[in-house]
């Protein structure tokens, strides 16, 4: 079946050249690929933030046989190349527009499970010793425009008379004191709790974890054949073995291989975010855009940028990527991102950048995270859809996955818009189509504020 992007996306034994992969140090554990027919109780398509969630708490709460596999090596996808943000999040739909479509009673549950997964983040990691280089302990979100600033009044009153989030409001001159200062700075709205973390060295952490509690993870293993046998077994096949399972989970979110399950067909849009990050900048080139926060930050357009100072003074900055992952389009998208960056920071204009990668998030038709079991086969479980807010979100999903294996029921934490699969897209095959008219669509909206 013919993927949604260029080959160039899918090179599954190949890393990205990303500062993540250069700074993580390698996972001391085995996780060879399967390489012989074996069986399991559960068996962890996709070994992201989801699938080894998933199977850490599979093992380590309910001592289950589990099975991660994974096409690439461990962090391979969205989990080992995102900006490492640790926040509030997960739909595709701003605040108050969420509250129209499906209420606030419905939107405030949804918040809840959102910070239990920031602070499930941190557990983790405190739990299992994971070092995962936590940053920061809010998110700052900076109005581009005066326009922007004043829809912010409306999102802070939501967010803290509502929704129970902590959120402040701080004016342009707040925003330079205390944070940063930059040609989009016309003030910004503080939310927390929310930290920047190493995105690959939690990734990793996790799967260290899971096998330490006695769950198996194999790298280098794609599912390239999803059956069931006679006995109502699944049977996965990949290139060096077999694995059969009596439950399975599918996860491999914005990477998802829709067409070994007829199920999942067209019900995700995956979409190309980039990143760029510079040499360490020297203390007085900070001092020159009075930037003065590890807090993680991202700005007020439709089609947004986010950014963020890593421990060793570099600068990361990331934004949507080019609509069909060819190798010319992403040299492309690095160079407009590189236009944009000097745009913002006119003191850093001479700065240099010494990594740049790209890969996929994951958004569905109904906006929201897409998380259950399926209706016509009930040992089929699933989770993904996290629309660029996976770190939390996935690990968050991973936990009540195991859970209701575990437990044999839905999790009551399971909040209503998240719980069944997302609808199909309208003609799947327009997808591409679809994304390529939203994102002009939201750079006109930019435009004009």
């Amino acid at each position: 079946m013919k993927r949604q992007f260029d080959d160039n996306l899918y090179q599954f034994d190949r890393p990205q050249s990303s500062y993540w992969e250069a700074t993580a140090p390698a996972a001391a554990l085995d996780v060879s690929a399967i390489m012989r027919d074996d069986s399991c109780e559960v068996a962890i398509i996709g070994g992201g933030y989801t699938g080894l969630s998933a199977a850490l708490h599979l093992a380590r709460d309910f001592q289950a046989d589990v099975r991660v596999l994974e096409a690439g090596h461990i962090g391979w996808g969205a989990s080992g190349r995102n900006g490492g943000f640790c926040c509030t999040g997960g739909t595709g739909v701003h605040g108050q527009d969420l509250v129209r479509l499906v209420g606030l009673d419905a939107v405030r549950e949804y918040y809840k499970a959102q910070l239990a997964a920031v602070e499930l983040v941190r557990q983790i990691a405190a739990d299992e010793h994971i070092d995962y280089q936590a940053q920061g302990d809010a998110e700052v979100v900076v109005a581009h425009t005066a326009r922007a600033f004043k829809r912010m009044h409306a999102d802070h009153e939501l967010m803290t008379r509502h929704l129970g989030l902590q959120a402040e409001l701080i004016s342009a001159g707040e925003c330079r004191e205390r944070y940063y200062d930059c040609t989009e700075n016309f003030g910004a709205l503080v939310n927390r709790p929310a930290f920047g973390l190493h995105p690959l060295r939690y990734c990793r952490g996790l799967a260290a974890a899971a096998s330490r509690h006695g769950a198996r993870v194999h790298a280098q293993s794609r599912v390239i054949e999803w059956s069931r046998s006679s006995d109502g077994r699944h049977r996965l096949v990949t290139r060096s073995g077999t694995l059969t399972a009596r439950k399975v989970i599918f996860c491999s979110n914005g990477f998802i291989q829709e067409d070994l399950h007829a199920e999942f067909f067209g019900r995700a849009m995956p979409v190309i975010s980039a990143i760029i990050a510079t040499r360490p900048l020297r203390p007085e080139e900070l001092a020159a855009q009075h930037w003065r926060t590890e807090n993680p930050a991202i700005n007020s357009r439709h089609v947004l940028n986010y950014f963020r100072l890593l421990p060793d003074q570099r600068f990361l900055f990331g934004g949507r990527g080019s609509t069909n992952g060819s190798p010319d389009n992403e040299q492309r998208t690095y160079a407009d991102m590189e236009r944009r960056f000097r745009a913002i920071w006119p003191a850093w204009s001479e700065v240099e950048f010494e990594y740049r990668w790209h890969g996929l998030i994951c958004m569905t038709a109904s906006l929201c995270p897409t998380i259950g079991q399926l209706a016509a086969d009930n040992s089929v479980y699933f989770g993904f859809g996290y629309h660029g807010n996976g770190v939390n979100t996935a690990t968050w999903t991973g936990q009540q996955l195991a859970n209701w294996i575990g437990t044999g029921r839905e999790p009551k934490e399971l909040p209503a818009i998240v719980r069944g699969l997302s609808r199909r897209y309208p003609l799947p095959g327009l997808r591409q189509t679809y994304l390529r008219f939203g994102i002009f669509l939201a750079r006109q909206l930019d435009r004009i504020g």
